[in-house]
């Protein structure tokens, strides 16, 4: 497997590929004989490079990823101001599509994990209609609250490990699936794992994605935070200028910031 060289924004190591770069790459590991850890894919945005901030076990995860693909026009600016041009973003949902293309195409299969309830299940019939022959090897979606219960993890682990399946989409949210990726997908007989966020729900049509004209034009955000503006107006209203606070940071004083990351990561 060709890797992608990398860049660090806010201390969030990011790999310079697009969409079907980053699909090659792990196209690439599922068809090499499989080793003895699951490739783990992960896509920091703004939001995650702000927590990771704040959270050491959530930065080691991102920090530990095998690729790191640009979910958010935002990361893409930020490295461009930083002096490096990201080619373009690239989404967990937009990389769970084409997989499950290729997957289809070379008789691999996959795992839905998460999102809300029927949601794996609903977006794997989508799935299958939308690329005939695609194998679906399970689906599951645990109960709120089941990463505090040894019984439920242990049930998702013996899931998992019963189907073997090519890939596992991890759609728990941020930064839930990114830890529980990190700390229990290594031990997995799995090919490769991806953090997909909502991307189950939407393709299930639980949640409505936004158009496409706001992720060329990086106003996502705004439409997610008109539609939810409760939940999310402190994670974009206040979560979007500390990015560029880091960002600016990173650019104008490279060694401070450097030396600021261990200070903040010994917080949690």
């Amino acid at each position: 497997m060709k890797s992608s060289p990398r860049l660090t924004i806010a201390g969030v190591p990011v790999d310079h590929t697009t969409l079907r770069e980053a699909a090659a790459m792990v196209l690439g590991r599922l068809l090499a004989p499989r080793g003895p850890q699951p490739m783990l894919i992960m896509g920091p945005n703004a939001h995650l490079m702000t927590l990771a901030q704040k959270h050491a076990r959530f930065a080691e995860a991102l920090r530990a990823s095998d690729l790191n693909v640009p979910d958010g026009m935002s990361v893409v600016l930020a490295s461009r101001i930083l002096g490096h041009s990201l080619p373009e973003r690239v989404t967990g949902g937009d990389l769970m599509e084409e997989l499950c293309r290729q997957a289809a195409l070379h008789g691999l299969s996959i795992f839905l994990l998460g999102g809300l309830p029927m949601a794996a299940r609903l977006a794997a019939r989508k799935l299958q209609r939308k690329y005939p022959g695609l194998k679906v090897a399970g689906t599951y979606c645990p109960p709120m609250g089941f990463e505090s219960c040894r019984e439920e993890n242990s049930r998702i682990q013996d899931l998992i490990a019963a189907a073997r399946p090519d890939l596992l989409f991890v759609a728990f949210g941020a930064p839930k699936q990114e830890l529980w990726m990190h700390e229990i997908c290594r031990s997995l007989p799995v090919g490769a794992v991806l953090s997909v966020g909502a991307a189950l729900d939407t393709q299930a049509g639980l949640r409505r994605r936004a158009p496409r004209w706001t992720h060329r034009t990086g106003l996502e955000w705004f439409y997610r935070l008109l539609l939810e503006p409760r939940r999310l107006w402190r994670r974009y209203l206040l979560g979007n200028p500390y990015f560029l606070y880091l960002v600016l940071r990173q650019r104008f004083f490279p060694k401070d910031f450097c030396q600021l990351l261990p200070e903040l990561h010994t917080k949690s």
